[in-house]
């Protein structure tokens, strides 16, 4: 290969980006990104001149604009006929597109986000939609997916708060592996974001500095990459748009060289966030020009540059010829990219771009929908039955008249995430309809609850101070048994939502008015039913006791509102945990709960603010009732290699079948650094029948304690350990004490990086 044609490996071409120039009918402009002058530098080139010494991606054919199974077939060979027709080696590209909840094409399933799988606390559920999301991917010609999402949550007022699986490391290295897993399963590449720190910037305001230290980052921030790496084999790496401690992550050889290649091992590509290479130069400044930024970014370790050859281009072409750029550089990252389409098949003498998809692909098929189904049910949260819930029942007054208000009540999008296709493209196309069936909550509720007569009120907008609504929507409520609520938001892009990339909040009130239409209500004297439907937690202190029942929706996709009818009518027993605490006051107490012990409700009366959440991470009530108890450990004593096993008895001593879900948290009692008070180390969900047992049993080696000491290694070290075991993280009626013994270990990328549990049905006593 010629130089040129290594460097055109490195490069990508979104051939069908339209969104630039799109505008709502507002007059308001909608893109992908807000940086305009980089957004078009990338677009004024055409694919055959994009491609004339070949390419290594395309770009989202199928994600830009909606289109048919059968036209986005013919435009993906299209595109793939000029890359091979214009080059001299006729190298076929790599198709890559979104798949945060499912695959984000017109009339693909749309799933429930993340932070919704987060929810389920079920990381076989997660690898069977991933890989269902894959298969679908896979027939239509698509190669890599830019999923999952593995940032930790650490200010809920971030936008991109749904995107994520929550504010735990361990829960989302569990189900970030399972979604590897799943998506790889189907011969797509997964690809792990942002890589990192992105979630940590201040405030919560995307693309904002980050200011933790390299010690969070190790403990915190990292880990689920490297689980997912280690454990489910992640084939791509994509870069973080922020800054840590001042150095970009694109430009950091630390991250994306020394720890990912070196420490890690990982042999996969790293590819760019979009734009994120001439961002270097055009937004961090870091670099005098995009040709600057491409071979700052080359040097440091990103293979591809997405979405555009911007920086990837004919700069490295004169900086290796000029001899400033070593080539040696250039055959790193192509190396990498080719050896990913060896793999994929690319490269074989038989493939075809027509042989690379299949005939009579439905991306919405009735087994798609039920999985979709299955996954929004056990995501749905239930923080307090109160005096409504369930609303059918022997012991249940009928419910003739029921209010159904609010502005997620009746508008299907608020079911879904910003990188669902309806939320992600359609706005710029508002004459098509959504491309799937979705049905409201409010159609839902019909169908779930036949014999009740339902009020409808919108009572206001997701966001915006229009009250005009206030008085119908008070009215219906007052004439009504029951009021239903559904508040919450309404997913989009750079401010054109409530939730989703650059949507990020000033505080976790309900966003606009939708506080108030509550208060309004609660006032009426009808028993008011909270459901929020929403991609972040929002401070519910003001509501949680006056209200006759709360649910928790984590935007549930296209089927969340018949999964959030079944769980209200009691049909659905709920099953699901927080993967983010409920805040009680508004200004964002308590952060997440990984606190030291300055941090937590042990540090209480230092401060007038108050760090006690309204509902804890981990917690999720149900309509049964569940029984954790009989600690047994295997061990009292251990050395620092070596492994204990806690084992505890779960007994469903309700009257319905249902799930729970069994958590195992460490406290390390003393440690050479400040360490989080307590910390998820395993977990697992369980279905019990009434009356049925099972012992659970958390397999745990001494490596899930090692952390990064003073000097910033490793390390697994003697001393005494609390091991609590229960429903969530302030509910651990088990404990026991465990004692590390021996000499301190450094441990490093082949350290146990997971909790293995047995589950052992308990034959009923007679």
């Amino acid at each position: 290969m010629t130089l040129a044609e290594k460097v055109a490996q490195l490069g990508s071409r979104w051939a069908g980006n339209d969104m630039a120039e799109a505008e709502l009918p507002s007059d308001e402009q909608l893109n992908v990104a807000p940086m305009q002058d980089v957004f078009a530098a990338g677009g004024s080139v055409s694919l055959e001149d994009a491609s004339r010494h070949g390419l290594g991606h395309l770009t989202r054919v199928w994600g830009s604009v909606p289109l048919t199974v059968e036209e986005g077939v013919a435009e993906l060979v299209r595109q793939h006929e000029v890359v091979l027709k214009g080059s001299r080696l006729g190298v076929p590209a790599l198709v890559h597109e979104e798949c945060l909840t499912g695959f984000t094409a017109y009339g693909a399933t749309v799933y429930p986000t993340a932070l919704a799988w987060g929810a389920t606390f079920d990381p076989e559920l997660v690898r069977r939609m991933a890989a269902t999301i894959g298969r679908d991917m896979a027939a239509v010609g698509v190669h890599q997916g830019l999923s999952p999402v593995l940032d930790v949550v650490r200010d809920y007022r971030w936008g991109r708060v749904e995107e994520t699986m929550g504010e735990d490391p361990y829960l989302i290295a569990i189900l970030g592996s399972a979604y590897v897993r799943g998506l790889q399963s189907a011969g797509v590449i997964a690809t792990l974001k942002h890589f990192a720190g992105y979630s940590a910037a201040r405030g919560g305001r995307n693309h904002g500095p980050v200011s933790i230290g390299r010690r969070e980052l190790l403990d915190i921030i990292l880990p689920t990459f490297e689980t997912a790496i280690a454990t489910a084999g992640a084939d791509s790496v994509m870069s973080s748009y922020s800054d840590v401690d001042g150095l970009p992550a694109g430009a950091d050889p630390w991250l994306f060289t020394e720890l990912l290649r070196d420490h890690w091992g990982f042999e996969g590509t790293v590819v760019s966030d979009y734009w994120a290479v001439p961002f270097l130069a055009t937004m961090h400044r870091v670099a005098a020009s995009t040709d600057a930024a491409g071979a700052l970014a080359l040097t440091a370790g990103t293979d591809v540059e997405l979405p555009d050859t911007i920086g990837f281009g004919a700069g490295l072409i004169e900086r290796v010829e000029s001899g400033e750029l070593s080539e040696d550089l250039v055959d790193r990252a192509a190396r990498r990219l080719l050896l990913q389409k060896i793999r994929l098949g690319l490269l074989d003498q038989d493939w075809t771009p027509a042989g690379s998809v299949a005939d009579g692909v439905d991306l919405d098929s009735p087994a798609n929908r039920a999985l979709a189904r299955e996954l929004a049910e056990r995501s749905i949260v239930l923080l307090d039955a109160g005096t409504a819930l369930p609303l059918l029942g022997d012991d249940r007054p009928a419910l003739q008249r029921i209010a159904v208000v609010g502005p997620c009540a009746d508008d299907p999008r608020t079911f879904m995430g910003c990188y669902a296709f309806p939320n992600h493209v359609l706005p710029r196309y508002p004459d098509r309809d959504l491309g799937i069936e979705v049905l409201s909550a409010v159609d839902a509720l019909g169908n779930e609850l036949p014999g009740a007569e339902l009020l409808y009120s919108k009572g206001c907008p997701v966001l915006g101070d229009d009250r005009s609504g206030f008085s119908e929507a008070v009215d219906k409520a007052r004439d009504a048994d029951l009021c239903i609520a559904y508040v919450g938001d309404l997913s989009g892009l750079f401010g054109h939502g409530s939730s989703g990339e650059g949507c990020d909040a000033e505080d976790l009130r309900l966003p606009g008015v939708q506080a108030e239409l509550l208060a309004q209500l609660l006032d009426t004297g009808t028993p008011v039913l909270v459901v929020v439907v929403s991609g972040r937690p929002y401070a519910l202190g003001d509501i949680a006791e006056r209200a006759a029942g709360l649910v928790q929706a984590f935007i549930p996709g296209q089927e969340g509102g018949a999964a959030i009818a079944g769980v209200l009518s009691g049909r659905v027993v709920p099953g699901g945990k927080l993967p983010v605490q409920i805040p009680r006051h508004v200004g964002g107490q308590p952060a997440t709960y990984l606190q030291p012990p300055l941090g937590s409700v042990e540090s209480a009366g230092i401060s007038g603010l108050e760090t006690v959440p309204l509902f804890p991470f981990g917690f999720g009530s149900s309509y049964t009732t569940f029984e954790v108890g009989d600690l047994r450990l295997s061990d009292t004593e251990i050395a620092t290699d070596g492994e204990f096993t806690a084992t505890v008895r779960v007994r469903n001593t309700g009257s319905r079948a249902g799930d729970e879900v069994v958590q195992l948290y460490l406290h390390d009692v003393v440690a050479q650094v400040a360490r989080p008070v307590k910390l998820l180390t395993g977990f697992a969900r369980i279905s019990l029948e009434p009356g049925a047992a099972m012992d659970v049993t958390f397999h745990v080696h001494a490596d899930r304690t090692a952390y990064s000491g003073p000097d910033l290694r490793r390390i697994v070290e003697a001393g005494d350990l609390e091991v609590l075991v229960g429903t969530s993280s302030a509910d651990l009626p088990c404990r026991a004490s465990v004692r590390l013994t021996g000499n301190t270990r450094v441990v490093g990328h082949d350290r146990r990086m997971i909790t293995p549990v047995d589950l052992t049905p308990i034959t009923r006593e007679v």
